[in-house]
């Protein structure tokens, strides 16, 4: 039965994502394990007819939820109790992973998806493994105002998880994201993100992609060269993963769309970053 409620377009692609964890889930060698990601699949409504790009994408999800599952749990070990998950989709990390004792997590989203999320969740009898905050706001707007009324509190150490969605913003408002974020952390805080230049959105092969995600009005936007400047600019100190290294450290093929004889200069951008 598919839940009415889910938004279209941006919000539209946290399906995709949680098919890959799905799928991923059901490996016996899995990465990772998310129980949750076939209800909220089935409750959302399955996306078919996922072109080239989307399979080879799929992969690329695989990776970076495993990459971004350590460093958050990095963050945690390092003593970081509250954590922020921005445009958190359909992520259940705060159900599926370990959490020491007084973590607070929040996730913001749109209104729309973190209430079906939640209702979704709540059919399952879906339960928390640290304290979880849905904070329902728009990235575009105030969110750190919505942020804060939920309980953060910006004099403690903040882990940052910003994954799969710089690149549907306008240059601009990724940059007002990030220093709105930035004037929230104290220092030890942790940044985790993604992001991608312009050579990636640009492959031939990304085209029906592209095409395909402008005309369900989630177009990429923007698009960064150098992201351990663009990061030190905001008082970040930030660390640069290849996802072909990622792959091999842990044990699997090198994607076709990070394979170096392939990319080329194309490239997705996993990046952990810290506040001094």
């Amino acid at each position: 039965m598919t839940v009415t409620g889910l938004p279209t377009g941006v919000s539209r692609t946290a399906v995709l994502i949680a098919q890959a964890r799905e799928a991923e889930t059901a490996r016996p060698s899995g990465l990772f394990k998310d129980p949750l990601a076939r209800p909220l699949v089935e409750a959302a409504g399955r996306i078919s007819g996922v072109s080239e790009a989307g399979r080879r994408a799929a992969e690329h999800f695989v990776l970076r939820t495993r990459y971004f599952d350590d460093r958050l749990g990095e963050a945690v070990r390092a003593g970081l109790r509250q954590v922020v998950l921005l445009a958190a989709g359909l992520d259940t990390r705060a159900y599926r992973l370990d959490w020491p004792t007084g973590t607070r997590l929040f996730e913001v989203d749109l209104p729309d998806l973190i209430a079906f999320k939640d209702r979704v969740l709540a059919e399952h009898d879906a339960r928390a493994r640290c304290e979880r905050m849905a904070v329902a706001a728009d990235l575009r707007d105030d969110w750190p105002a919505s942020l804060v009324s939920a309980g953060f509190d910006p004099e403690r150490p903040t882990a940052w998880l910003v994954e799969g969605v710089l690149m549907y913003l306008t240059p601009e408002d990724g940059a007002a994201v990030l220093k709105r974020l930035s004037e929230l952390s104290a220092p030890g805080s942790r940044l985790s993100v993604e992001h991608v230049n312009q050579a990636y959105a640009d492959q031939p092969k990304m085209r029906p992609a592209m095409n395909k995600l402008a005309a369900t009005q989630a177009a990429w936007l923007s698009s960064v060269e150098d992201p351990e400047q663009w990061l030190a600019a905001h008082g970040w100190r930030a660390e640069i993963t290849h996802q072909a290294d990622l792959a091999v450290s842990l044990g699997r093929p090198v994607p076709a769309m990070a394979h170096p004889a392939v990319a080329g200069a194309a490239r997705i951008w996993l990046v952990d970053a810290t506040r001094d």
